[in-house]
């Protein structure tokens, strides 16, 4: 049997309009049948090249001529029509030679895949056009002894349930998928096959599944991207020959636009205790290991298991996959950088894709022997079945309950059985155009269903939905005639005339107003009903205007169009769509959306908001209804409030998911709150169906979550004074992720030996680069901290990571909210390196802090209130504690720009000493010069002098001095060091190395000089980002990543702690440098009194020696 390859081709499409708006830079490249990917973070790094059997341009170089895109002159555009030439046609032809054939599109959601399949307006897709010309060229058929029959069944797969699009009766938990055991192929149950006879039939087929998808997508809070559609075609050829009897040639085509392939394998879900229950990504985890298990057989490869079992689409596509099919793949591409990772993840899968070999066969079996071939096996089914179900004997050795159990399956496996036979004997059986007709009856309808529908759009006001997927848009109309329109559930009564499900939609939900003044909305009552008007949530009566958006409970989002008047805002688009409408409800709960100016780690974590806050508002709907007492919002992460080394990671978008009833909060990664999601649909799914949630395990339960430490907040330590040997010590303020004050923490950051004494006050290192190729040594330490909330003194405990990446963490400290930790920790490198200096100069040290959680028994009296009460006290709570709330972006910069600005002012504090020294040792010479003798006063010696002053940097020397208070043993807080300027420099330098770095202080004397410090005082103000308002979900706003944030002065009084962290009382006396007065008196025995020193910092009463 000859082996044919899967076909595979890529397609990339132009930019949309937001990436356009984001000027995003294109990553693929095309060459002939190569495509190439470039990574935009590469660094020149070689683009990755891969091979198919097409690769289609369809990025830029077209015209629109009356809607339709065709490829301008010149330019290598691939048009619908191309796509369709090299492989739609393909597919038409092997149906007319009787092969099984399959298409199916792959990527993420967004790349183009629905519109490669089914097309936009006039750009029709593969499947129009091939379903087209497949009646085109039955039409054209002049032979009398071929006749034609084709049906058509559209079906959809999400959280591996199946649903048959063209029937409103779905049962619970979706339509069966069984095994036909004598030809090994799965098929679906009942599901229902419609004869067509036109293209145009078809198209209203497509369309009655299309609404379907929607409705149930919007009640079912399914997302459409995750389901996967499967349209199958089935076309028959029947033939008679010479004698009258006939042959059946049979092609089964399948037509299937996949789930998006984004989340399949980037979900972050990692660590999820719950993550082997989602279903959500099983289908395309699971069509991966079979491809993956398809081309390890085609390349040799034994003992090789196909997992065709592991999902309901796996079962549904054996044939296409590996079978008796001819199979084609087209694999969608985003153009965009923001896209890079799902790009090459999607490259990947149809390099793996295309080495799979299928063996497809013609299948072509004479009438007659089908027939009596199915009537025997019915026959035999039958006699099984009036036999106990047993067709073979049984095992002896079985229990009874066992034989039971077995005997019950065998008999529903039979039955089913004896129904598929049955249904394949009277498609065989029956008269074809009895068949038609029928259906036709059924077609009609819709049509004069859609006719009377596009009449009343043009004269009526009404309501047109939205959807994330475009092609689900604009497909559900609910006209709003003269008088009043109820809106609720359809078990309210008396019944809405507009019946709506799913979450938060009330019994009585709202009412919308057409009178002669014009169209009026209005909630009904009190009772909590959610409904937003574009973007704003309706607490009365409003009236419409044309194009006005409207969201009924968390999935109904709906366009108000008023054909009688048309008059709108004229900064609205001419087309609404649902991006534009989230985008406007996340604008009204505090998010920036514009993207002026944002990097692209700002884009990316934009587009992850935009993307998962309607899911948090759809999660925070099912825990009121379900009365889970759990609240969810969206937190922007900062890469310092990560457990990671500052700036070594960007920003992360995660979902904060609060116990309402005793305060504990758990942070999710996006991936598992993603997860989680799915698995409390299928939980709320479960509820709408009659089971009884309200008593599952909570290990099973995905609310629950077992209490585990949180992290209070970050406090940020910036490393710029290290490069200059000046140490950092300071009260940092602990910042949640909404730069909300948690505390304070103590810590000191100092250069030190390799032992971990700290070097003298009046070290620096006036140029990092003096480091270079040097040992260095530094030591943080961890003092204490002072914690805000009380709920944190069941224990905290401080963790960062030191250059190396390793973690460091303290000891918990429990009992207190003011823990002392005395930690420290010496960090060493051998010889410092400019990457060593890159880390001070833009790196910092994070320290996180977390607080232990218990699960505690909440106060009775919120036991009583609704989760709904819970989250609005929530949100009462939030708005008068903070008034206005701040988020983590922008925060780190301030911070930074303030750890830097102390650090300026203490370098130049250092070089203000020096020109100080240097000015006074200017002064002196001048002085000097000026008591000599005239006939002394030459100005060549006195240029030479000044000038080798004038022209010095200065060279540091260390001397020995004796405070007054101490007995007169050296000591090492006895040396002090001072500069020394001019034309000695050199000799006294080089005396200094001779004496082991110390020098006699009669012999630098003359340059110790007195002059007036900066005052330095002690920083304790924070600089805080902008806030803004707070809504139920406690969003976040993008915009303080585009703008400086303001400084908010901290008024907590801060400690009376000096630099060593001692109290001022426990002060020790330490050799500073002298002033003027130590010089002056210089010849009095090398002696200074108290009161020639100056009591000012930096400056202390000495004894020289």
């Amino acid at each position: 049997m000859p082996e044919d390859s899967v076909k595979v081709a890529v397609r990339v499409r132009p930019f949309n309009q937001r990436e356009k708006d984001r000027q995003a830079k294109l990553i693929i490249k095309m060459q002939g049948k190569m495509t190439m990917i470039i990574n935009p973070d590469g660094n020149n790094e070689d683009p990755k090249k891969f091979s198919f059997d097409y690769s289609y341009w369809s990025h830029d170089g077209y015209l629109e001529e009356d809607g339709l895109l065709v490829p301008r002159p010149g330019s290598n555009y691939a048009s619908q029509r191309n796509v369709f030439g090299d492989l739609g046609q393909g597919v038409l032809d092997n149906a007319f030679e009787g092969y099984n054939c399959s298409l199916f599109a792959y990527g993420q959601t967004g790349s183009g895949k629905s519109y490669s399949m089914v097309g936009y307006g006039a750009n029709k897709g593969i499947v129009p056009i091939t379903c087209d010309e497949l009646f085109k060229t039955m039409d054209a058929n002049t032979d009398p002894n071929k006749r034609f029959e084709v049906t058509f069944s559209m079906l959809e797969i999400y959280n591996e349930q199946v649903r048959d699009l063209l029937s409103k009766d779905n049962p619970k938990g979706g339509l069966t998928v069984r095994q036909n055991p004598k030809l090994g192929m799965f098929y679906v149950e009942n599901l229902k096959r419609v004869p067509v006879g036109s293209y145009e039939e078809i198209e209203k087929r497509t369309e009655q599944g299309t609404a379907s998808r929607t409705v149930a997508s919007t009640n079912m809070n399914a997302t459409s991207s995750r389901a996967h559609t499967v349209v199958t075609i089935t076309f028959d050829q029947i033939i008679k020959n010479e004698v009258g009897s006939e042959t059946k040639k049979s092609s089964v085509m399948n037509l299937v636009d996949l789930a998006g392939s984004e989340r399949a394998d980037s979900t972050g879900a990692t660590g999820d205790r719950l993550k082997e229950g989602a279903n959500i990504n099983k289908s395309l985890s699971a069509l991966g290991n079979v491809i993956s298990a398809l081309a390890d057989l085609s390349m040799g490869k034994k003992k090789i298991v196909v997992p065709y079992r592991d999902s309901v689409l796996t079962k549904l596509l054996q044939n296409a996959l590996g079978g008796n099919s001819k199979t084609v793949m087209i694999a969608a591409l985003s153009p965009a950088d923001i896209n890079y990772d799902e790009t090459l993840g999607t490259l990947r899968y149809a390099d793996r894709a295309k080495k799979i070999k299928n063996q497809a066969v013609i299948n072509e079996n004479p009438l007659d022997k089908m027939i009596r071939e199915l009537k025997e096996e019915n026959d035999r089914l039958k006699r099984a079945l009036d036999g106990g179900g047993v067709i073979g004997g049984g095992d002896v050795t079985m229990s009874p309950e066992d034989q039971m159990q077995m005997r019950k399956k065998m008999e529903e496996e039979i039955r089913a059985q004896l129904m598929a036979n049955q249904q394949l004997l009277t498609d065989n059986t029956q008269n074809w155009d009895q068949k038609l007709t029928e259906a036709r009856h059924e077609t009609d309808a819709i049509t004069q269903a859609d006719h009377r529908e596009m009449s009343k759009k043009k004269t009526m006001p009404h309501m047109v939905n939205l959807n994330e997927d475009p092609m689900l848009s604009g497909v559900v109309f609910h006209f709003l005639e003269q008088g009043d329109t109820t809106i609720g559930r359809k078990d309210a009564s008396p019944q809405p005339k507009i019946c709506l499900s799913g979450l938060s939609i009330q019994k009585q939900h709202a009412v919308i107003y057409n009178t002669n003044n014009g169209v009026d909305i209005e909630p009904v009552g009190n009772h909590g009903a959610k409904t937003k008007v574009n973007g704003l949530p309706l607490a009365g009566r409003k009236q419409l205007c044309h194009k006005d958006r409207i969201l009924f409970g968390s999935n109904h989002l709906y366009v108000f169009m008023n054909p009688l008047k048309p008059e709108t805002d004229v900064d609205l688009p001419a087309q609404i769509t649902w991006e534009f409408a989230q985008k406007e409800i996340a604008q009204a709960k505090g998010f920036a959306t514009g993207s002026a100016g944002m990097t692209k780690e700002q884009q990316i974590a934009q587009e992850q908001i935009l993307e998962i806050l309607p899911m948090v508002s759809e999660v925070n709907a099912v825990s009121e209804e379900l009365n889970k007492q759990k609240n969810f919002e969206v937190v922007l992460i900062s890469a310092a409030a990560q457990e990671g080394q500052g700036g070594q990671k960007g920003t992360r978008v995660m979902v904060k998911m609060k116990n309402l009833l005793n305060g504990n909060t758990w942070l999710w990664e996006r991936g598992k709150f993603m997860n989680r999601r799915y698995l409390i649909q299928e939980m709320y799914q479960r509820y709408l169906d009659g089971e009884d949630v309200s008593h599952i395990k909570k290990e099973d339960d995905p609310f629950w979550e077992p209490t585990e430490d949180v992290l209070i907040g970050t406090a940020n330590v910036f490393l710029q004074s290290l490069a200059f040997g000046l140490d950092f010590d300071d009260k940092v303020v602990i910042t949640d992720y909404k730069a909300q004050e948690e505390g304070f923490l103590f810590v000191n950051v100092t250069p030190c030996t390799q032992s971990g004494k700290p070097f003298d006050e009046e070290y620096f290192v006036e140029s990092p680069n003096e480091l270079l190729q040097k040992p260095y040594h530094f030591k943080v330490t961890i003092q204490s901290a002072d914690i805000n909330k009380p709920r944190f003194s069941k224990g905290v405990r401080i963790k960062y990571k030191d250059y190396k990446g390793e973690l460091v963490e303290t000891p918990m400290i429990s009992g207190t909210l003011q823990p002392e930790f005395k930690h420290s920790k010496i960090i060493s490198f051998s010889e410092v390196t400019q990457e060593h200096l890159t880390f001070f100069e833009k790196g910092n040290i994070a320290f996180l802090v977390y607080g232990v959680q218990e699960d505690t028994v909440p106060d009775r009296r919120l036991l009583k209130l609704s989760t709904r009460e819970l989250r609005q006290m929530e949100q009462m709570g939030n708005m008068a504690d903070n008034g206005r709330r701040g988020t983590i972006f922008g925060n780190d910069a301030a911070v930074s720009e303030q750890s830097h600005l102390k650090t300026e002012i203490v370098l130049l504090q250092r070089k203000y000493e020096r020109l100080a020294q240097k000015e006074k040792r200017m002064q002196q010479l001048c002085d000097e010069w000026s008591k000599k003798q005239p006939d002394q006063q030459q100005f060549e010696p006195f240029l030479r002098s000044v000038s080798a002053v004038a022209n010095s940097s200065g060279t540091r020397l260390k001397t020995r001095v004796q405070l007054l208070n101490q007995v007169s043993e050296e000591k090492d807080d006895d040396i002090i060091s001072l500069y020394v300027f001019g034309e000695e420099e050199s000799a006294l330098a080089e005396e200094a190395d001779q004496n082991a770095g110390l020098i006699e202080y009669n012999k630098v004397a003359k340059h110790h000089f007195e002059y007036d410090k900066p005052a330095m005082p002690r920083q304790n103000t924070f600089i805080k980002s902008r806030s803004f308002d707070s809504d139920s979900l406690g969003s976040v706003d993008l915009e303080p990543f585009m703008k400086t944030p303001s400084d908010r002065e901290n008024n907590n009084k801060p400690r009376n702690r000096n630099k060593n962290g001692l109290n001022a009382s426990q002060r020790q006396p330490r050799a500073r440098s002298m002033g003027d007065s130590a010089a002056q008196n210089g010849g009095q025995n090398g002696r200074v009194t108290k009161s020639n020193g100056k009591d000012k910092e930096g400056s202390s009463a000495c004894v020289m020696q």
